[in-house]
């Protein structure tokens, strides 16, 4: 009786802190690859799945940037890679906050690898939110700005989700000016990497 009260001990202190960590919304590894796509398609599941679309992309576009790759920008006029990636992690914001019906501020003075993380985060609690949602749910996700202007989903969509999918493009072509390319195994159309 005393050693299975002591195994069941041993289980509860081993194996459940690992099940909670492989489903930590913070786990960096996440977007490595695109999660499964949905049974059904749904407005729900495809919106989802845009925003999931957009953590991979960020992901890899922004894996193993140096901070000369942060500094770096092909012009006096275009915002450093350091810059966009700010603009990305203000944008998941919008999204989250839209979804979530809240009005958080980014944090300030994080370092990149906090921002990131904090953007990868943002994109999945936000996806994982909007997988299940129902017509009606997604009619209440509005983009609210601090002078009272409100926006409706379809903006969401052809706002901060297109332009975060926009500027992570600029982050791979000016990582590959910089000296440091894209990772040439990372599959955009199967969301995995190529072996």
């Amino acid at each position: 009786m005393l050693k299975t009260i002591v195994t069941l001990i041993m289980y509860l202190f081993i194996v459940t802190p690992l099940l909670a960590q492989s489903s930590d919304i913070s786990d960096s590894t996440y977007y490595s690859q695109i999660p499964d796509y949905p049974r059904s398609y749904t407005a729900g599941s495809v919106a989802s799945r845009m925003v999931d679309g957009l953590g991979f992309r960020f992901y890899w576009a922004t894996d193993g940037l140096r901070p000369e790759d942060l500094q770096f920008k092909p012009g006096d006029d275009a915002r450093t890679v350091s810059e966009t990636v700010d603009h990305i992690f203000e944008m998941s914001y919008l999204v989250v906050n839209a979804i979530n019906k809240e009005s958080q501020y980014p944090p300030s003075d994080l370092s990149f690898a906090q921002k990131r993380l904090l953007t990868l985060s943002n994109l999945r609690k936000a996806s994982e939110v909007i997988r299940n949602s129902s017509d009606k749910d997604l009619e209440g996700y509005a983009i609210k700005f601090g002078n009272g202007t409100e926006l409706p989903f379809w903006n969401l969509i052809n706002g901060p989700i297109s332009d975060a999918l926009w500027h992570c493009g600029q982050i791979v072509s000016f990582r590959r000016l910089s000296g440091n390319p894209f990772n040439s195994y990372v599959s955009l159309l199967n969301g995995r990497l190529r072996k």
